[in-house]
């Protein structure tokens, strides 16, 4: 049993007095409504100037792949210096990135290989930042408060998501250079507040008592495989995600199917952000804390069906709806898995093991859009997207059967650190 099963659980008010969380969330909206922001506009861009669906595949790809090709080197970084350097470094590449995407825009561009060789410069940047970001909260969170920090984390996040893809709508409807300068602006505000959070430096000290090799870099594959728990919970959302991720298609539907503006778009957008919103304001008072496992799997498979309505309506407020349940669905997924993971992963790891998740989970959402964009091109939007949802549902029946440890978890405080 862990240390949080004999400790009372703190309420959310005395979870925001203690140091750095506040700053925390704060740093983390800023930023996020930025990154946001940023995704949204330069979808819609890239696919305004060439009108191919597949574009928005190899924006997802380049992406992607700095967080596949780094792993080992993220999370060994992430675990041996300093984690508030690291993400301040990484942030700092995220602006510039920014700030390049708004500089090409302001050149009226008709081509967009510039605009992918920035994205992969920006999913550099994020792949170093996201393994220390990770292993943050954590650290600053108080005694059995984690899961009440996951919450308010993801409810942030959330927030985030609502603001940025609907004021994207509105800038890029000025002029795309509008939007990418908003987002660098805001990505500044958040890299400086991170700056104040006092971080305490438990597991990067005990590290760099040890030299960098590659088994310690491999160290975080090797945990996730000899954990069932945390392999089935990580590698759920990676399929979940990599098949049921519609969100990448949005212009493309909007346009098409929906028959749509740019403002349109940026609340469909945001409506993912909504239903994630508003589910997590609702964990944040009343997180999940029986029957996790079968929970998760419950609302994976939610995600799968709004997928499958997604792909089949003609209906805007259809539309609107599906992606609105389905984001809140998978918010219950992230607000799970993201409690499991840092409960059985020793602080030491943490970096290593967020690295690895990131690329199962957070880098995912980009090769889901280039899978996305791909298929679409070859099958159409409504077969990539209805399929998407079924195999979903069929990675969810497989994966109850073959983790019945993860199906089985009842409590967090069921959990141990391995």
């Amino acid at each position: 049993m862990s240390d949080a099963a004999s400790v009372q659980t703190p309420t959310g008010r005395e979870v925001l007095r203690s140091p750095g969380v506040t700053a925390f969330l704060i740093a983390q909206f800023t930023m996020t409504v930025g990154v946001m922001l940023q995704a949204a506009a330069l979808g819609k861009h890239i696919y305004d100037i060439t009108g191919n669906e597949l574009d928005i595949g190899w924006l997802g790809l380049a992406e992607f792949l700095p967080a596949a090709l780094l792993v080992l080197v993220t999370g060994t970084v992430a675990d041996h210096f300093d984690r508030k350097k690291v993400v301040f470094v990484a942030q700092f590449g995220e602006v510039l990135s920014a700030l390049a995407f708004m500089f090409y825009a302001r050149t009226d561009p008709t081509g967009t290989m510039f605009m992918f060789v920035v994205a992969f410069f920006f999913g550099v940047s994020r792949a170093f930042a996201s393994p220390a970001i990770r292993t943050i909260p954590p650290l600053i969170a108080p005694a059995g408060g984690l899961p009440r920090v996951i919450a308010l984390s993801s409810a942030t996040w959330t927030s985030a998501a609502i603001v940025g893809p609907a004021v994207s709508g509105f800038l890029y409807a000025i002029e795309p250079w509008v939007a990418y300068a908003t987002s660098a602006g805001l990505m500044s505000v958040g890299m400086l507040v991170f700056l104040t959070i006092k971080v305490p430096r438990t597991g990067a000290d005990f590290q760099k008592k040890e030299r960098p090799t590659m088994r310690i870099a491999m160290e975080g594959l090797h945990f996730i495989r000899r954990t069932p728990i945390l392999l089935a919970a990580i590698s759920l959302d990676l399929f979940a995600v990599l098949f049921g991720g519609a969100i990448a298609l949005l212009p493309v539907i909007a346009e098409e199917r929906l028959g749509v503006g740019d403002v349109a778009y940026g609340w469909l957008r945001a409506s993912a952000g909504i239903g994630a919103a508003l589910m997590a304001i609702f964990l944040a008072s009343r997180p999940v804390t029986r029957h996790v496992g079968r929970t998760l799997f419950i609302v994976v498979a939610v995600f799968g069906v709004h997928s499958i309505v997604l792909g089949l309506t003609h209906s805007y407020a259809v539309a609107f709806v599906a992606v609105l349940i389905g984001s809140a669905a998978d918010m219950v997924s992230v607000f799970i898995r993201s409690s499991i993971v840092p409960l059985v992963t020793p602080d030491e790891k943490r970096g290593r093991v967020s690295a690895v998740e990131s690329v199962f989970v957070g880098a995912s959402n980009e090769l889901g859009a280039f899978e996305s964009g791909a298929v679409s091109a070859a099958v159409g939007v409504p077969a990539t997207v209805v399929g998407g949802g079924i195999a979903t549902l069929g990675i969810v029946a497989l994966f109850w059967r073959m983790f019945p440890s993860l199906r089985r978890v009842d409590r967090f405080d069921d959990l141990v650190t391995e």
